[in-house]
């Protein structure tokens, strides 16, 4: 069955969430382009779609459970957007830099999915 496409930059966040819940690593790095790069695990550089299937399913094999979090405004210039969230979890914030795709869906290219700013 083939997984449903971001027609909005806003929608990555819901599929993620949605399939991250379901256990498909799969399908969430359908959410990537072929050569995005997520800054996780922290202090770390996840490469690529391959990289970040394995990546989601080192994770997922544990279970977790992924809560939606409301999207802040989106930014859009032209093909690039800028999506983020307030990450429910404490740690800081969620922050994508996505990518309109020929067929007008969208994919993440870069994330930083753990966004902290520095203590005072």
């Amino acid at each position: 069955m083939p997984h449903e496409k971001a027609r909005q930059p806003e929608d990555l966040t819901r599929l993620f969430v949605e399939r991250a819940n379901a256990g498909d690593a799969e399908g969430i790095a359908a959410l990537y382009e072929k050569d995005a790069v997520m800054a996780y695990p922290p202090g770390s550089v996840t490469a690529g779609r391959e990289a970040i299937r394995g990546l989601w399913e080192a994770v997922l094999a544990h279970a977790p459970h992924f809560a939606p979090e409301p999207p802040l405004p989106t930014l859009v210039s032209g093909g690039i957007a800028l999506t983020s969230t307030v990450a429910k979890d404490g740690t800081g914030a969620r922050v994508q830099v996505v990518r309109r795709q020929p067929d007008g869906t969208w994919l993440r290219l870069l994330d930083q999915p753990e966004f902290a700013p520095p203590a005072d």
